[in-house]
């Protein structure tokens, strides 16, 4: 006769989906505060391996559980190394009881339309006309780190204006030949030289040209603008692909579509959370029909 679910089973399944559950709410956490959509395969592969580490660890396999163990821990320390700045945050945070502050995604600034892209347009539109070679990147939704330059370039901290951009790429100037780092409504740093794309380009596009789809293909929350120093026309990088020949008033359209408000952003943590919701409410439906099994068996009705 069976007689339903063991109390045992029961309360070991119990425990199983609050750690896996533990498990998903410390993932989301990590990537609130890491707050980058390139961190997501870095996760992902972490996950799968801690997650290959406890199912060989189940079936009693020595050796493949202790190469995997290795593996996640030196994942672990490589991501801290990597995230030093985002964690020693986390860490400062949690010390001081600030957890809210936890769980709040950082708030970004965005350049005005009514001024910053104004400037940054009109800029580009003089310097495409002299056939002035330039290159920008605008942040998108948080800060780019500066390992992700060759060289972080000369800080500059300066508003926005039509004037300095144009100045700073005169080719008389120290700075031209690098590029222009743009966050919110002031620029950042002049001078900064970025990772070239190891794609199969075109001969007719330059190192700029390059450039831009190389930090574009390597970091996601940022567009560059590129000024081609022999045909004077303009194009717009956004992960890894150029969007060209643009006019002046294409080139504020798009930016202008970009950095408004209204539009929707890609999020990693609501991804990872939905994705954790969906695993709940599938185990939490299964847990539901091993519950319903019947109380007897064919036997007990002959």
């Amino acid at each position: 006769m069976y007689s339903g679910p063991e109390p045992g089973w029961t309360h070991s399944l119990l425990l199983h989906s609050i750690d896996i559950g533990l498990v998903l709410a410390l993932s989301y956490l990590g990537l609130l505060i890491i707050g980058e959509r390139r961190t997501l395969w870095m996760v992902r592969g972490l996950i799968i391996l801690m997650i290959a580490a406890a199912m060989s660890k189940q079936l009693r396999l020595e050796l493949l559980s202790f190469v995997l163990e290795k593996l996640v821990i030196g994942s672990a320390l490589a991501m801290a190394v990597i995230f030093q700045s985002e964690f020693r945050r986390f860490l400062e945070q949690l010390g001081r009881g600030q957890f809210l502050q936890l769980i709040q995604p950082s708030r970004r600034t965005i350049p005005k339309p009514g001024s910053g892209i104004d400037s940054i347009v009109d800029a580009v539109k003089e310097l495409s006309q002299n056939r002035t070679g330039a290159l920008m990147i605008l942040e998108t939704n948080g800060a780019i780190e500066e390992r992700d330059f060759s060289v972080p370039g000369v800080r500059l901290n300066a508003e926005i204006s039509k004037e300095l951009i144009q100045t700073i790429f005169q080719t008389t100037t120290l700075l031209h030949d690098g590029a222009l780092l743009i966050s919110g409504d002031r620029i950042v740093a002049a001078g900064v030289i970025l990772p070239l794309s190891e794609r199969t380009a075109s001969r007719q596009l330059g190192t700029r040209h390059r450039a831009a789809m190389g930090i574009t293909e390597r970091v996601r929350n940022c567009v560059c603008v590129v000024v081609s120093e022999e045909t004077g026309s303009i194009s717009l990088a956004e992960r890894g692909i150029l969007n060209r020949p643009l006019t002046s008033s294409k080139l504020k359209e798009l930016l202008e579509a970009k950095f408004s408000p209204t539009v929707d952003r890609e999020a990693v943590a609501p991804t990872l959370f939905s994705l954790g919701r969906q695993i709940i409410a599938r185990g939490g439906g299964l847990l539901r029909r091993i519950l319903r099994l019947p109380v007897s068996t064919p036997e007990d009705k002959k």
